[in-house]
Protein backbone atom coordinates (compact mmCIF):
# COMPACT_ATOMS: atom_id res chain seq x y z
CA UNK A 1 0.00 0.00 0.00
CA UNK A 2 2.74 1.99 1.01
CA UNK A 3 4.84 1.46 -2.28
CA UNK A 4 1.03 2.71 -4.10
CA UNK A 5 1.00 5.48 -2.37
CA UNK A 6 4.59 6.52 -3.59
CA UNK A 7 4.36 5.65 -6.84
CA UNK A 8 0.90 7.49 -7.08
CA UNK A 9 3.07 10.60 -4.90
CA UNK A 10 5.88 10.23 -7.65
CA UNK A 11 3.48 10.04 -10.72
CA UNK A 12 1.81 13.43 -9.15
CA UNK A 13 4.94 14.93 -8.60
CA UNK A 14 6.17 14.29 -12.62
CA UNK A 15 3.00 15.56 -13.88
CA UNK A 16 3.37 18.70 -12.08
CA UNK A 17 6.61 19.32 -13.28
CA UNK A 18 5.96 18.81 -16.65
CA UNK A 19 2.84 21.45 -16.29
CA UNK A 20 5.20 23.75 -15.07
CA UNK A 21 7.99 23.12 -17.93
CA UNK A 22 5.16 23.79 -20.06
CA UNK A 23 3.95 26.56 -18.79
CA UNK A 24 7.62 28.43 -18.29
CA UNK A 25 8.44 27.55 -21.72
CA UNK A 26 6.86 29.73 -24.58
CA UNK A 27 6.23 27.73 -27.53
CA UNK A 28 8.27 27.93 -30.81
CA UNK A 29 5.21 29.24 -32.54
CA UNK A 30 4.94 31.89 -29.67
CA UNK A 31 8.71 32.90 -29.84
CA UNK A 32 9.48 32.95 -33.97
CA UNK A 33 6.53 35.19 -34.17
CA UNK A 34 8.05 37.45 -31.32
CA UNK A 35 11.01 37.38 -33.71
CA UNK A 36 8.94 38.28 -37.09
CA UNK A 37 7.03 40.88 -35.23
CA UNK A 38 10.34 42.88 -33.98
CA UNK A 39 11.50 42.60 -37.42
CA UNK A 40 8.51 43.81 -38.99
CA UNK A 41 8.42 46.90 -36.55
CA UNK A 42 11.62 47.86 -36.93
CA UNK A 43 10.94 48.12 -41.02
CA UNK A 44 7.73 49.91 -40.25
CA UNK A 45 10.11 52.46 -37.78
CA UNK A 46 10.16 55.58 -40.15
CA UNK A 47 12.68 57.04 -37.49
CA UNK A 48 15.33 54.61 -37.97
CA UNK A 49 17.72 55.48 -40.69
CA UNK A 50 18.66 52.41 -43.18
CA UNK A 51 22.48 51.67 -41.23
CA UNK A 52 20.59 51.54 -37.92
CA UNK A 53 17.57 49.51 -39.12
CA UNK A 54 19.99 47.25 -40.76
CA UNK A 55 21.74 46.54 -37.19
CA UNK A 56 19.09 46.57 -34.72
CA UNK A 57 17.34 43.59 -37.44
CA UNK A 58 20.85 41.62 -36.97
CA UNK A 59 20.32 41.82 -33.25
CA UNK A 60 17.07 40.28 -33.66
CA UNK A 61 17.92 38.03 -36.45
CA UNK A 62 21.16 36.90 -33.93
CA UNK A 63 18.95 36.40 -30.89
CA UNK A 64 16.74 33.69 -32.62
CA UNK A 65 19.32 31.58 -35.28
CA UNK A 66 21.63 29.11 -33.52
CA UNK A 67 24.83 29.84 -36.50
CA UNK A 68 27.38 27.93 -34.54
CA UNK A 69 24.71 24.80 -35.26
CA UNK A 70 23.90 25.96 -38.75
CA UNK A 71 27.32 26.19 -39.54
CA UNK A 72 28.22 22.70 -38.24
CA UNK A 73 25.22 21.28 -40.51
CA UNK A 74 26.14 23.16 -43.47
CA UNK A 75 30.07 21.86 -43.60
CA UNK A 76 28.60 18.50 -42.46
CA UNK A 77 31.75 16.42 -42.82
CA UNK A 78 34.32 19.35 -43.64
CA UNK A 79 33.44 21.01 -40.19
CA UNK A 80 35.25 17.82 -38.27
CA UNK A 81 38.12 18.86 -41.08
CA UNK A 82 38.30 22.34 -40.12
CA UNK A 83 41.22 23.64 -37.39
CA UNK A 84 39.03 25.42 -34.29
CA UNK A 85 40.26 29.05 -35.96
CA UNK A 86 38.81 27.65 -39.27
CA UNK A 87 35.19 26.63 -37.28
CA UNK A 88 35.20 30.06 -35.85
CA UNK A 89 36.12 32.43 -38.89
CA UNK A 90 33.80 30.04 -41.15
CA UNK A 91 30.78 30.60 -38.20
CA UNK A 92 31.37 34.13 -38.11
CA UNK A 93 30.81 35.01 -41.56
CA UNK A 94 28.13 32.50 -41.97
CA UNK A 95 25.66 34.70 -39.52
CA UNK A 96 27.07 37.39 -41.19
CA UNK A 97 26.17 36.52 -44.54
CA UNK A 98 22.67 34.69 -43.26
CA UNK A 99 21.80 38.07 -41.42
CA UNK A 100 22.61 40.29 -44.65
CA UNK A 101 20.62 37.93 -47.02
CA UNK A 102 17.58 38.07 -44.90
CA UNK A 103 18.06 41.82 -44.38
CA UNK A 104 18.51 42.54 -47.92
CA UNK A 105 15.14 40.61 -48.66
CA UNK A 106 12.90 41.51 -46.09
CA UNK A 107 13.72 46.08 -47.23
CA UNK A 108 11.31 44.64 -49.65
CA UNK A 109 8.87 44.83 -46.99
CA UNK A 110 5.72 46.26 -48.23
CA UNK A 111 2.70 45.40 -45.79
CA UNK A 112 2.62 42.09 -46.62
CA UNK A 113 1.45 40.40 -43.42
CA UNK A 114 2.68 36.68 -42.26
CA UNK A 115 0.20 34.24 -40.96
CA UNK A 116 0.88 30.99 -38.58
CA UNK A 117 -0.94 27.89 -39.92
CA UNK A 118 1.01 25.55 -37.47
CA UNK A 119 3.43 23.54 -36.08
CA UNK A 120 5.44 20.13 -35.65
CA UNK A 121 6.57 19.41 -32.32
CA UNK A 122 8.91 16.51 -31.12
CA UNK A 123 10.24 16.15 -28.21
CA UNK A 124 13.19 19.02 -27.75
CA UNK A 125 12.50 20.28 -32.05
CA UNK A 126 9.90 21.66 -34.25
CA UNK A 127 9.07 23.07 -37.32
CA UNK A 128 7.44 26.10 -37.45
CA UNK A 129 4.87 26.97 -40.53
CA UNK A 130 4.59 30.30 -41.72
CA UNK A 131 2.89 31.85 -44.45
CA UNK A 132 3.98 35.45 -46.18
CA UNK A 133 0.79 36.55 -47.76
CA UNK A 134 1.66 39.05 -50.72
CA UNK A 135 -0.86 40.32 -52.95
CA UNK A 136 -0.50 37.88 -55.89
CA UNK A 137 0.78 34.50 -53.89
CA UNK A 138 1.32 33.25 -50.15
CA UNK A 139 5.19 32.14 -49.74
CA UNK A 140 5.44 29.10 -47.19
CA UNK A 141 8.31 30.20 -45.31
CA UNK A 142 9.13 26.75 -42.15
CA UNK A 143 11.67 27.30 -39.12
CA UNK A 144 13.26 24.44 -38.50
CA UNK A 145 13.97 25.14 -34.17
CA UNK A 146 14.95 22.93 -31.39
CA UNK A 147 15.01 24.11 -27.80
CA UNK A 148 18.46 25.06 -25.94
CA UNK A 149 18.31 26.67 -22.52
CA UNK A 150 14.57 27.31 -22.09
CA UNK A 151 14.83 29.25 -25.73
CA UNK A 152 14.18 28.20 -29.11
CA UNK A 153 16.81 28.50 -31.44
CA UNK A 154 16.42 28.55 -35.56
CA UNK A 155 18.83 26.04 -36.75
CA UNK A 156 17.45 26.11 -40.32
CA UNK A 157 15.03 27.57 -42.73
CA UNK A 158 12.60 26.01 -45.72
CA UNK A 159 11.61 28.37 -48.06
CA UNK A 160 9.40 27.19 -50.89
CA UNK A 161 10.71 23.45 -50.09
CA UNK A 162 14.07 24.45 -49.72
CA UNK A 163 16.51 24.34 -46.92
CA UNK A 164 18.75 27.14 -46.70
CA UNK A 165 21.17 24.87 -44.99
CA UNK A 166 20.87 22.47 -47.47
CA UNK A 167 21.16 24.50 -50.33
CA UNK A 168 24.65 25.98 -48.76
CA UNK A 169 26.22 22.71 -48.24
CA UNK A 170 25.73 21.49 -51.80
CA UNK A 171 27.35 24.84 -53.24
CA UNK A 172 29.88 24.92 -50.17
CA UNK A 173 30.91 21.14 -50.62
CA UNK A 174 32.23 21.71 -54.31
CA UNK A 175 34.06 25.41 -53.41
CA UNK A 176 35.78 23.52 -50.33
CA UNK A 177 36.94 20.59 -52.96
CA UNK A 178 38.52 22.92 -55.67
CA UNK A 179 39.63 25.92 -53.50
CA UNK A 180 39.98 24.43 -50.30
CA UNK A 181 38.97 26.00 -46.76
CA UNK A 182 40.55 29.43 -47.37
CA UNK A 183 39.23 29.85 -50.91
CA UNK A 184 35.48 29.13 -49.12
CA UNK A 185 36.53 32.19 -46.39
CA UNK A 186 37.11 33.90 -49.17
CA UNK A 187 34.57 34.01 -51.44
CA UNK A 188 32.14 33.90 -48.06
CA UNK A 189 33.71 37.77 -47.75
CA UNK A 190 33.09 38.54 -51.14
CA UNK A 191 29.59 38.03 -50.92
CA UNK A 192 29.03 39.41 -47.86
CA UNK A 193 30.73 43.00 -48.85
CA UNK A 194 28.24 42.53 -52.05
CA UNK A 195 25.09 42.18 -49.67
CA UNK A 196 26.03 45.11 -47.40
CA UNK A 197 26.77 47.63 -50.45
CA UNK A 198 23.80 46.30 -52.36
CA UNK A 199 20.44 48.64 -52.42
CA UNK A 200 16.95 47.04 -51.16
CA UNK A 201 15.30 44.87 -53.85
CA UNK A 202 11.94 46.11 -55.02
CA UNK A 203 8.76 44.51 -53.92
Amino acid sequence: MLKQISNLLFFVAMLSAFAAFAEATPSPTDEVRASVDAVIALLKDDQLDRDSRREKMRVVINDRFDFRAMSQRTLATNWKKASDTEKQQFTDLFAQLIQNSYVSKIESYTNETVEYPGEKLKGRKAVVNTLIITSSAEIPVNYRVYLKNGKWRVYDVIIEGVSLISNYRSSYQQIVKKDGFPGLLARMEAKIKELENAPPESG
